[in-house]
C-alpha cells in the first residue's frame, strides 16, 4: 500500500480530529477529569480513524472518485468515521462517568440493599 496522505491532509485531519475531541469534551458532562479524557481520547481516535478511513478503506480511490480530497485526505469519508467515533466515545464515557459517579455516592447501584430491603424486610 502506499500511503498519499500529505502534510496539508495530516494539518487538517489534526484541525478535524480537536475539533471533534472539543465537542466530546463539550458532551460528556460536568466534571473536568472526564472533560479532559474525553478531549484527549477522541482526538488520538479519531486522526486514527481518519488515517485509517482515508488511506485504508478509501486509498484506492483516485481524486475524481472522490470529492474534496484534500492532499490525499477524504475528507467526506474522514469526517463520517470522525462523528461516529465521537458518538461511541462519548458513550462509553457518560456511562464510566455514570457509573463512577453512583459507586462514589455510597453505591447507588445497591441502594435497595443499605435500605434494608434485602431478602428477609418488608
Amino acid at each position: 500500500m502506499q500511503w498519499d496522505l500529505g502534510l496539508q491532509g495530516l494539518a487538517l485531519l489534526g484541525a478535524m480530529s480537536l475539533g471533534f475531541g472539543v465537542v466530546a469534551g463539550v458532551l460528556v458532562g460536568r466534571d473536568l477529569a472526564h472533560r479532559l479524557w474525553a478531549v484527549a481520547i477522541t482526538t488520538v481516535a479519531c486522526v486514527g480513524a481518519g488515517v485509517l478511513t482515508s488511506e485504508w478503506l478509501f486509498g484506492w480511490a483516485t481524486e475524481e472518485d472522490l470529492q474534496p480530497n484534500v492532499d490525499g485526505l477524504s475528507r467526506d469519508e474522514v469526517l463520517l468515521s470522525s462523528v461516529l467515533t465521537t458518538v461511541l466515545i462519548v458513550v462509553v464515557v457518560r456511562r464510566l462517568a455514570h457509573r463512577t459517579e453512583g459507586t462514589a455516592r455510597g453505591g447507588r447501584h445497591l441502594s435497595g440493599w443499605h435500605r434494608g430491603q434485602h431478602a428477609g424486610h418488608a
